[in-house]
């Protein structure tokens, strides 16, 4: 029964992603990718804390499909050189780290890949809001 009256708020947000994904400029889906990535940690620690052990798993893989599938392969790594191969390398690192927590169960590993994660999402922000201050309106 619980599964059914949550089946339009799952909808709903299916929905409301599509339409932030369409909408989104190519930096903003960048963005969007973080979000996704957080949220699916998020997912996983509150998981382990649970004790639901098959759903944290499912969040961790969600997470690692994002970082490895969506971040990861978004990089150019001819325009962006040396600043390209640091944040592949620091997205192979935060793979490692959430493999290392889903395997170990260790809270501080999702923990240290969130404050990686938000501070790379932060400068993508940032960049954002300068690029959108200096556009011709």
């Amino acid at each position: 029964m619980f599964a059914l009256s949550n089946s339009p708020l799952n909808a709903y947000k299916a929905v409301q992603t599509d339409v932030a994904v369409a909408a989104a400029s190519p930096h903003n889906l960048i963005v969007l990718l973080f979000d996704g990535a957080l949220a699916a940690i998020a997912a996983a620690r509150t998981n382990l804390a649970q004790g639901n052990i098959e759903a944290k798993g499912l969040a961790v893989s969600k997470a690692i499909d994002i970082i490895t599938n969506g971040l990861k392969v978004s990089l150019d790594q001819e325009a962006g050189g040396e600043l390209a191969q640091n944040l592949a390398d620091l997205y192979d690192y935060a793979v490692r780290r959430l493999v290392q927590g889903n395997l170990k169960n260790q809270v501080a590993a999702f923990d240290e890949v969130t404050a990686l994660l938000n501070e790379i999402r932060g400068a993508w922000v940032e960049i954002g809001n300068r690029a959108n201050s200096e556009s011709p309106a």
